[in-house]
């Protein structure tokens, strides 16, 4: 036996490094398995280079073992095993990676299909988070090689001895500490693997000590699926199978709308699919989560620096070999590479709308009710995601029919779309516009309010209004006499005496309407705007009051015959149609709605 003393390449002492090494302690469990499986596939290559050999029979696994009783969990896997110096030289160094000098003795080598996940030496380490001891127990797989057997209790000082191993690889033991002794629990430890290792490329098993010994019991089964579908060619891939690895890996039985498989092997490595879920209303798409791999290694759920946030709406898996398992996010945010994918991943979703527009452009507007939310949201966060879908967006109108803003304004000619937000509400304007054959678009959501605002912003000249803010010119009858408007507009302004409200008076087409109300698009949408915002901004909202302007229209033949009434029903209609003309825009409020009841049968009892 001999002793020595740990080497620690950095400014951190080892306990800092036990204590502080991840941020989820769990993690552990990922490391050491990700070394398992580092190893298996070590030996792989080595193998294809004519420098190992192995029985062609022989199956790989990466074992988990549980020991209540020992109070021990062990991780074993029949890879490329360790030498003493090996141990001397990848263990006893702290921060010195294994994986690293490897990949650097194989880099002209290295094919495509022998990925290296983890990190000897830094990574292992972290099997100290969790335990007060740990041990090697550890074969080579060179010709002669002696076994060996290390142990450290979590101090500089390790203990290294021959071992009576017999058979190729490498286990780790970990003695778990009195605090963390939820980790020799089977419902804990398997959700780890489930968490970090489902899809692993090597077989995982969890083991269960002692075992009950029956005569038909099972064969064991993996924990992980080898080949999940993302590293498999989209060619290969049926539907049916997209939407199982949906199903399996979000837990969410609603089918997906439909998916991207990325496949991308330059100028990066970069797998995954990206699923649209079925979006029930425009705050559900919050709920959505992309996992990151990294060699079918669980690394982290919605990491923003690598996935653009807009894209957090969709469900997906990427995988991303280059990137490194643990590395700060200030890092992932300044890396050129990191950016790349984010753009290439960006440009592929686009890439997808725009086939489905322009190749099944019937279920593209199938689905638009669903995705709308996000790629609005997406042209807000990301002015070039908005350069390549704009094309693609498209808006339902009054007749339930989907059309592009070319296809809304004549390729640009009209420079004012109409819109409306609630049909009931609005359903007197609805009917003024299509009676004189005018169009209008449903915008409902919340996030409209912003959207309009930013198409204004990129197409010059281009206006959109709810339908309760303007009266278009072509509703309105030009040639109509004028001579009695303002007599009729002070016998309004005089009898309601509402100091901020704006009248005025037109002859319009529609005559069935003796007036309408009219709501500031400017100031409307401003205190929209800051509502949304949140609770911080509510008192900025109030300070856009509704600039409102009730619009007498000169056609009706009640506003024609008023000014021959007596005053007590001057008046009692005057307040009348202007309730009328505010209920086609909002509720009135309680005592509004008391006096309109009072007022409503008063004229009816003048019927009769």
């Amino acid at each position: 036996m001999a002793t020595g003393n740990i080497t620690v390449s950095s400014e951190n002492i080892f306990p800092i490094i036990k204590k502080w090494l991840y941020s989820d302690k769990d993690i552990f469990l990922r490391e050491l398995v990700s070394n398992g499986c580092d190893a298996v596939t070590k030996l792989k290559k080595l193998s294809s280079l004519g420098e190992a050999s192995f029985d062609a029979e022989e199956k790989f696994a990466i074992t988990v073992t549980i020991d209540k009783d020992a109070g021990t969990l062990s991780i074993s896997d029949n890879g490329i095993g360790m030498t003493e110096e090996e141990i001397e030289k990848y263990i006893t160094q702290i921060a010195f990676s294994g994986a690293a000098d490897f990949l650097a003795k194989y880099k002209e080598e290295e094919d495509k299909g022998s990925q290296i996940i983890g990190h000897f030496g830094l990574g292992f380490y972290s099997a100290f988070m969790p335990s007060d001891k740990v041990e090697i127990d550890t074969l080579s797989y060179q010709d002669g090689a002696k076994a060996v057997r290390w142990s450290c209790d979590g101090s500089m000082e390790y203990e290294i001895s021959d071992s009576d191993r017999t058979s190729r690889g490498t286990t780790v033991i970990l003695h778990i500490a009195e605090d963390s002794k939820e980790f020799l629990e089977e419902f804990t430890v398997r959700g780890i693997l489930n968490k970090y290792c489902a899809f692993l490329p090597v077989e995982v098993f969890l083991e269960v000590l002692p075992k009950e010994e029956k005569e038909d019991a099972p064969a064991p089964k993996p924990i992980n699926d080898t080949t999940p579908l993302w590293t498999k060619l989209p060619k290969d891939c049926t539907d049916e199978e997209y939407r199982e690895f949906y199903t399996k890996v979000f837990a969410d039985f609603t089918p997906p709308l439909f998916w991207i498989h990325l496949n991308v092997d330059f100028p990066f490595n970069l797998k995954g699919i990206l699923y649209f879920p079925k979006i029930n209303h425009e705050f559900a798409a919050q709920e959505g989560q992309i996992k990151l791999f990294n060699n079918q290694v669980f690394v982290a759920d919605n990491v923003k620096e690598v996935i653009p946030d807009f894209l957090m709406l969709l469900k997906g898996v990427i995988d991303c070999p280059d990137l490194p398992l643990n590395v700060s996010r200030s890092f992932l945010q300044n890396d050129g590479y990191v950016k790349k994918i984010s753009s290439h991943i960006t440009k592929k979703v686009s890439d997808k709308l725009g086939e489905l527009f322009k190749k099944e452009r019937e279920s593209f507007e199938q689905y638009w009710d669903d995705i709308n939310v996000f790629i609005k949201y997406g042209c807000l966060r990301d002015e070039k995601f908005y350069d390549r879908v704009k094309d693609y967006i498209i808006y339902k109108d009054l007749d339930g029919k989907y059309l592009t803003l070319s296809e809304l304004t004549n390729d640009g000619e009209k420079k004012t779309v109409y819109y409306v937000t609630d049909e009931s509400i609005q359903s007197q304007y609805i009917n003024i516009l299509r009676s004189q054959g005018e169009n209008a678009v449903m915008l409902p959501a919340v996030m409209d309010t912003h959207f309009i605002s930013f198409l204004e912003m990129k197409n010059e000249g281009l206006k959109f209004k709810r339908i309760d803010s303007a009266i278009s010119d072509s509703l309105t009858n030009s040639d109509a006499d004028k001579d009695n408007n303002d007599g009729i507009i002070e016998l309004f302004k005089t009898t309601l005496n509402i100091e901020e409200l704006k009248i005025e008076a037109q002859a319009l087409k529609a005559e069935d309407m003796p007036g309408v109300m009219l709501v500031s698009e400017e100031s409307r949408r401003m205190r929209e705007m800051y509502r949304s915002y949140g609770q911080q901004f509510a008192g900025m909202s109030e300070m856009f009051k509704d600039e409102c302007t009730l619009v007498l229209n000169t056609a009706n033949p009640l506003i024609k015959k008023l000014p021959d009434l007596d005053s007590e029903k001057q008046t009692l209609i005057i307040n009348h149609i202007y309730d009328l003309a505010s209920l086609c825009n909002k509720p009135l409020s309680p005592e509004q709605m008391t006096r309109f009841v009072e007022r409503n049968n008063q004229i009816m009892q003048m019927v009769i």
